[in-house]
């Protein structure tokens, strides 16, 4: 979403204890301020928790490290793998503007953290890096989705694999497209995210790659994944009408 052409009203869930979307919209983490943790275990509102970004329409749920302990302490509480959905849907509910989207940024590990994003999410758009253990690691998420829709959330579809840090100059790059491709078909997105520096620093300086340099490779790949997602999505919606 770049700042000057805001077309949607969204809310992003950082629900990462590494807080990289957090960091990577320049929210810098700062004590005292509430996050993620205080919605989950101590249920804290979720309009209570949300920052306004620099990008027009763009609200954030942020994290930090505190979050890491949130697995541990909601295990043991009431509703632990829908804690997440609940907070949702009364903010979704309560807001008079209520969000077009919701997106929600999970960690790299298959825990409650993860769970309670599945169990809110309608859809699943799964990052994989263009590395062979990234399969096995594919697998496993695959089986959880499938676990939590069976037990928790029918409604969840997987939306698609998206292949991220491709590198033209290395053959495994290639290998790994093909074997996904090979296997999930039409699960698998047309575009492929390209290892690309900018992408880098564009995080670390806080901004939208298509803010700090929109025309780079990465930045054009990322602008014809929106694409494919918005289509997708469009599609979804005119079937359940």
């Amino acid at each position: 979403m770049h700042s000057k052409t805001p077309h949607q009203n969204v809310v992003l869930i950082d629900l990462d204890p590494q807080g990289n979307a957090t960091t990577g919209l320049g929210a810098r983490k700062k004590g005292g301020v509430k996050t993620l943790y205080d919605v989950l275990v101590s249920q804290e509102k979720l309009r209570d928790v949300l920052i306004e970004t620099a990008y027009g329409g763009l609200k954030l749920a942020p994290s930090d490290v505190g979050l890491s302990g949130a697995d541990l302490k909601i295990s043991t509480l009431t509703g632990r793998t829908k804690r997440l959905k609940n907070a949702l849907h009364d903010y979704i509910h309560d807001t008079p503007q209520p969000p077009n989207f919701v997106l929600i940024d999970c960690p790299p590990s298959l825990s409650l953290l993860t769970v309670n994003a599945l169990a809110a999410a309608h859809a699943v758009i799964v990052p994989l890096q263009c590395e062979f253990f990234a399969l096995e690691g594919l697998s496993q998420l695959l089986q959880t989705v499938n676990m939590v829709k069976q037990e928790i959330n029918p409604s969840l579809v997987v939306d698609g694999i998206v292949l991220t840090m491709y590198d033209k100059r290395n053959r495994l790059s290639d290998q790994v497209c093909e074997d996904v491709r090979a296997h999930f078909a039409k699960s698998v997105y047309e575009t492929v995210i390209p290892r690309n520096v900018r992408i880098a620093e564009a995080s670390s300086f806080g901004q939208s790659v298509l803010d700090y340099d929109a025309h780079c490779a990465g930045s054009l790949a990322y602008q014809n994944f929106a694409k494919e997602v918005m289509k997708k999505c469009n599609a979804r919606i005119k079937r359940d009408i």
